[in-house]
């Protein structure tokens, strides 16, 4: 599947966005999404936010759960993010749910 088709897929299309949106989380493209395997290295990523501020814990999470309801977060910890995260985490649901 292409990137271009992926980005059409409601599953995915959440996702990439953020990640593509989010300057913390464009970082890890490449080398935690496989795209010809369709995968996401979910586990790696989480361990490689442990550090990471709650805000951007919560855009990986959410990020994650938009792609596979299986990840879960706390909506309410939206709260903690900038205007400009809030507006990209409201488009990547719209992408999603729309």
């Amino acid at each position: 599947m292409m990137l271009d088709a992926l980005k059409e897929d409601r599953y995915w299309k959440g996702l990439l966005y953020i990640f593509s949106q989010n300057q913390k989380l464009s970082q890890f493209i490449t080398s935690h999404i496989d795209f010809d395997e369709l995968s996401i290295n979910a586990t790696g990523l989480i361990k490689l936010s442990s550090p990471w501020s709650p805000s951007e814990k919560f855009m990986l999470n959410l990020a994650l759960h938009l792609y596979n309801e299986n990840y879960t977060f706390n909506l309410s910890d939206m709260d903690r993010l900038d205007p400009i995260n809030k507006k990209i985490v409201f488009k990547a649901i719209q992408m999603r749910f729309a």
